[in-house]
């Protein structure tokens, strides 16, 4: 008997209650033809990475199970025939992947009850009260500065206006 871990994806149309349905049918498939179901997983409604059959969207699940390699075709055979499977992929799992996959599980149990302190940075945020003052300060300063400028630019204007009206008057 060999491990197998096959992932399905479902349309997007489908209700709460035909989803569930759907895997019952696959899982029934599987106890039927002597394969014994070793995981289960929903993944839920998940967004593709590209469009299938015109949807962005569909309902993951993942099961794990141990059978012989004749029944995979069957199986296979199974999803091309349902309309509400998109997608699907049906892997045989080594001994690194079934230990991975156990470790996981076990992993994930034991995270799940406690959770962990989350350690959060926090960044001094200004107050908004602090940057109107702040930003009215700057708007000050710079109005000076371009202040003294439009006063510096306009004399020096008026200086060349006036240069170049005594060279015109001189010429008459």
């Amino acid at each position: 008997m060999n491990r197998y871990e096959c992932v399905f994806i479902m349309t997007p149309v489908l209700s709460e209650e035909q989803t569930k349905e759907t895997v019952k049918k696959f899982k029934e498939f599987l106890k039927k033809n002597k394969a014994s179901i070793v995981h289960e997983k929903s993944w839920g409604l998940r967004k593709l990475a590209y469009p299938i059959q015109k949807k962005t969207t569909g309902f993951y699940h993942s099961v794990e199970f141990e059978s012989e390699g004749a029944l995979i075709n069957a199986f296979e055979t199974q999803f091309r025939r349902d309309e509400r499977i998109i997608r699907f992929l049906t892997m045989k799992m080594d001994k690194h992947a079934i230990a991975f996959a156990e470790s996981r599980r076990e992993n994930g149990q034991k995270a799940a009850p406690q959770e962990a302190p989350k350690d959060e940075v926090k960044k001094e945020v200004p107050k908004k009260e602090d940057l109107p003052a702040k930003a009215s300060a700057k708007e000050k300063k710079e109005e000076e500065i371009i202040g003294k400028d439009k006063t510096k630019a306009d004399s020096s204007a008026e200086e060349k206006v006036e240069a170049e009206a005594q060279p015109a008057e001189q010429g008459s």
